[in-house]
């Protein structure tokens, strides 16, 4: 398995409060392949990625490491390979959601103790 890419450390646009946060276009459903029935649900006809605890279901706790690890990463919608690592979106995501991977890790952490 390859290394943990940089953005997992941090996984703040991952988490959002909104049900439709990241959308699913046709080519996104096709490359999730097996697993895009429980990643995706739909809205009458618009695709969204499956939502858990108010970040992306594909968003999981590696308890062997203590570390946020996308399980889709490798067939991640487009949405999520578009927003660039330091780019002006991912400071805005991190400075206002910057709170909620800790918090997801520190849930992690209790559940595996």
């Amino acid at each position: 398995m390859d290394a943990t890419p940089e953005c997992l450390d941090c996984g703040a646009c991952c988490f959002s409060r909104l049900v439709n946060y990241v959308s699913v276009t046709g080519a996104d459903h096709a490359r999730l392949g097996d697993r895009v029935d429980a990643l995706v649900r739909f809205d009458g006809n618009r695709a969204y990625m499956r939502m858990v605890d108010e970040h992306c279901g594909a968003l999981r706790v590696d308890s062997a490491s203590s570390k946020l690890v996308c399980t889709a990463y490798e067939t991640r919608p487009e949405t999520c390979r578009d927003l660039a690592r330091d780019s002006g979106a991912c400071h805005g995501e991190l400075a206002t959601k910057e709170e909620r991977p800790r918090l997801a890790l520190a849930r992690g952490r209790a559940r595996r103790d």
